[in-house]
């Protein structure tokens, strides 16, 4: 450990890489909620944070794990799941009144067309406002799962490792072929079921 008078002790969540403090006090000055995307290897968790004094106030949340209530059959941490949570988190503010919000992806690399960028074009497309280029989104192909579609295809030609591959997807008994219009029934069934509440 450094010692001395002039050395300043980096905050624990800055030394472990966990909180970038100088692009957060950037983010909660914007005086915008935040939608907060923290994807991992199997879900992904959305939500829409308020700063307070006091700390960090949940306004609305989904987690892809909830998608299940939606008949979603896929896995939870894929691209169209994590536009689906998006979608769902956008919804739930949307009732809660909130309008506009700005994208916080924490440490994360921000890459063109990854999940991170779906679930927000799931939240835009749910009707929150948040700025963004049309750069960065992924495709309206990719958001439907169309190319896990044609790699099941491709793959169906060998059976051994198609079923190895796709073994989450034909266990809940859905064939990746069938990705995209599985991806567009749940999505209107989310939309639809915050019709009935409005």
């Amino acid at each position: 450990m450094v010692k001395g008078s002039r050395y300043n002790l980096r905050y624990r969540r800055r030394r472990s890489a966990a909180t970038d403090y100088g692009k957060r006090k950037r983010l909660v000055l914007s005086g915008l909620p935040r939608l907060v995307v923290r994807p991992a290897n199997k879900h992904i968790t959305v939500q829409i944070v308020e700063a307070l004094a006091t700390g960090d106030r949940v306004l609305a949340s989904a987690h892809s794990s909830e998608l299940k209530k939606y008949a979603w059959k896929g896995p939870g941490g894929n691209l169209p799941a994590a536009y689906l949570t998006g979608s769902l988190a956008g919804h739930r503010a949307k009732s809660e009144g909130i309008q506009t919000a700005i994208l916080d992806v924490g440490t994360r690399p921000a890459n063109p067309g990854s999940r991170l960028f779906a679930a927000m074009n799931g939240a835009v497309d749910s009707g929150i406002e948040v700025p963004h280029g049309e750069d960065i989104l992924p495709t309206k192909e990719r958001v439907r799962g169309e190319h896990i579609a044609a790699y099941g295809k491709v793959l169906s030609q060998d059976e051994s490792l198609y079923q190895k591959r796709f073994s989450s997807y034909l266990k809940h008994k859905l064939k990746p072929e069938e990705m995209p219009a599985h991806f567009d029934q749940v999505r209107e069934k989310i939309s639809h079921s915050f019709e009935k509440t409005a």
